[in-house]
């Protein structure tokens, strides 16, 4: 795997931090998440790690990061500025005890400036960054897009990519050093196509009159006679054409219609007949119209289940059959594997890996655990 032999160190976190740390365990990093409490059931990105709850307050369970660290690769920190810091724990402790290590700081607004202390959201960094104000429809507010956009893609992604970068420069310089990693900055960047269209035809009107964001008829979704909904992606005339075509209106419209003509006159076609009928009816036109699948269909979807882009196995938190998203991109030569398909390990297990591979031995990790450095859910094995 392409990050076999790589150490991470991952502080828990929100959303966004753990799902950094899954991208990189994924991809054969070696994660252990540090946890504030002995038993998280809220974590649920925290599969293929391995786990251990410190009691940073203490200064046992501060040495004991501080330990874990000099033998790592990466620390992902997601906390206000300055907690680190009071904690003794900062990059200028850190990467002094390791000049090698990766030390990625994952925040909504930064490590510095006015918003730096305040508590924030995605919807929150999202709007902050301007990419808010692009999403919706016409005469609607603005609409954020779940959490995916500063959380996961801003967020999560873009500090995993950091890190990546990071490591590669070491190779070279042999010096770790500090990813500061913003979700509004994030999130920002990842819209530099949408900032850099506004002098286009494509893009630079108010929102929702744009040709990506519903302001044109033929880049919409459809509702179907069972329900369901068709997406329509139509931008370039000979797709167009072949839509037309496809659904019997042939010469019946033009991408210069008025929108609402357009709408209506589709609108009614789609609604004749189920989802499937229409996807069979597409199946084999190139004209860019697929239905919206659910979560629970797009495993089954046939190009999906071709392409492994699923897979379905027991939750290891209740035997449970789940689908989840395989590792993407594919790599031809190390391949990912999904981290939710990893055995868990019980929470002993854990501790003892993970300590004596930093030369802790029994005895030691027995005081710790009496003294609440380490936190465990039963210590019935002490």
């Amino acid at each position: 795997m392409a990050l076999k032999g790589i150490k991470v160190i991952e502080l828990v976190g929100l959303a966004p931090a753990p799902f950094c740390g899954m991208l990189l365990s994924d991809f054969g990093a070696t994660v252990t998440r540090i946890d504030k409490i002995a038993y998280n059931p809220l974590d649920v990105l925290k599969h293929g790690k391995r786990n251990i709850a410190l009691n940073l307050k203490q200064t046992e369970g501060r040495n004991i990061l501080r330990d874990l660290c000099m033998k790592s690769d990466v620390l992902i920190e997601p906390y206000r500025p300055g907690v680190m810091e009071k904690l003794g724990l900062g990059p200028d402790i850190l990467l002094k005890d390791n000049p090698k290590l990766i030390y990625a700081r994952l925040t909504g607004f930064g490590q510095k400036g006015a918003l730096a202390q305040r508590a924030g959201h995605d919807i929150n960094y999202l709007a902050i960054s301007g990419v808010l104000s692009f999403l919706g429809r016409k005469n609607e507010k603005p609409t954020a897009p779940v959490n995916l956009l500063a959380d996961f893609a801003g967020g999560g992604l873009l500090c995993a990519f950091g890190i990546l970068a990071a490591l590669l420069s070491r190779q070279n310089t042999g010096k770790g050093q500090i990813v500061d990693s913003s979700m509004v900055e994030g999130a920002a960047y990842v819209a530099s196509f949408l900032n850099r269209s506004q002098t286009l035809p494509i893009w630079g009107k108010d929102r929702g009159d744009n040709l990506l964001d519903t302001g044109t008829y033929f880049y919409d979704t459809y509702e179907t006679k069972d329900g369901k909904f068709m997406s329509v992606g139509c931008l370039e005339e000979p797709f167009f054409q072949i839509m037309l075509k496809t659904l019997g209106i042939e010469g019946k419209l033009t991408q210069f219609d008025d929108n609402e003509k357009g709408r209506k006159v589709l609108h009614d076609i789609f609604l004749t007949k189920t989802q499937d009928e229409w996807t069979q009816i597409f199946e084999k036109t190139d004209s860019c119209v697929f239905p919206v699948l659910n979560w629970a269909q797009a495993s089954e979807y046939p190009h999906n289940k071709l392409r492994d882009t699923f897979t379905t196995s027991e939750n290891p938190e209740n035997s449970e059959k789940v689908v989840v998203p395989n590792p993407a991109p594919k790599l031809s030569e190390t391949p990912a594997s999904s981290s939710f398909l990893k055995q868990q390990k019980d929470e002993w297990e854990n501790i003892n890996e993970i300590l004596k591979e930093i030369g802790y031995q029994d005895e030691k990790i027995r005081q710790l655990v009496k003294s609440n450095a380490i936190l465990v859910s039963t210590k019935g094995k002490l």
